[in-house]
């Protein structure tokens, strides 16, 4: 009775363990068809609906394009590096290339201001020089801080003689903008005063009104006849802001001028001596 249970037990075991020899060895087949890649098994065809790709052998023209692109890529990172090498704005170059004009000092006196024009081509009295003076934000004419310098030169992005030598169409454009020639010219009237005085002496200004409007308004010449004349001293800077109001807004002939206008005595004694001229 015993001896039947155990046998019993014991064929069921085996069986069970060659079910699983059975499975496993199964399983192995399949693996080894898919390695083999053995196509005419029925099982395989449907187990795959679509082969592996082959890897191509790359060909000699594959590895001389493949070598290109690499050198390709590595001429663009050097000439993208040099660019922005030679475009980079370099402090420590225009610290240099102040102490050129400064000397010892932390500031750019009379002597360093005249080989600093000479330097970059541009004579003291020509306004591009006035331009760079407001784009400094200079406070003294004829002066440049290390301060000044390093901000103002840093905005325009020079650090060299070359480069602010390119940048002068620039500076010189500056003045077709009205708005920035309005700032420019307000500018100029506290740079070029002495720092003591609220006004500008007459001399000064009519320099300085020959620099900046002297191209541009056709009755400067008479203007500045008709302040050589005067009893003026000075120019105050109401009058000096409302002169170029009135060289932009009044007729040459001086036909829309309104005497009662909010103009300073300044214009209207102008306008009264040019019609007398005129009836002359």
């Amino acid at each position: 009775m015993h001896s039947d249970a155990a046998n019993f037990q014991l064929n069921s075991h085996l069986t069970t363990l060659a079910s699983i020899h059975k499975i496993h060895h199964t399983l192995h087949r399949l693996n080894l068809t898919e390695d083999v890649g053995q196509d005419n098994h029925p099982s395989a065809c449907c187990s795959r609906a679509m082969p592996p790709r082959k890897k191509r052998r790359p060909s000699a023209g594959d590895d001389m394009s493949a070598k290109k692109s690499r050198q390709d890529s590595v001429f663009r990172k050097h000439e993208t590096s040099q660019i922005c090498e030679e475009e980079t704005f370099s402090s420590k170059r225009c610290l240099e290339w102040f102490y050129e004009y400064a000397g010892c000092d932390d500031v750019v006196g009379p002597d360093g201001m005249e080989k600093f024009c000479e330097d970059i081509g541009v004579e003291p009295e020509n306004v591009v020089m006035l331009v760079l003076a407001w784009k400094l934000d200079a406070q003294s004419m004829g002066y440049f801080t290390l301060q000044e310098w390093l901000r103002g030169m840093g905005s325009l992005q020079c650090d060299s003689t070359e480069r602010l030598r390119n940048s002068l169409d620039y500076l010189r454009s500056v003045l077709n903008d009205s708005t920035s020639f309005k700032l420019i010219y307000r500018y100029a009237f506290d740079f070029a005063r002495e720092k003591d005085q609220r006004s500008l002496d007459l001399n000064t200004a009519k320099c300085m009104l020959g620099l900046l409007l002297g191209k541009t308004w056709p009755l400067f010449p008479v203007f500045n006849q008709f302040l050589e004349q005067s009893k003026y001293k000075v120019i105050n800077k109401d009058q000096w802001c409302n002169v170029l109001e009135f060289s932009r807004t009044i007729n040459l002939d001086l036909s829309n001028y309104d005497e009662d206008g909010a103009w300073p005595v300044l214009l209207d004694e102008f306008v009264e001596w040019y019609k007398e001229r005129q009836m002359l």
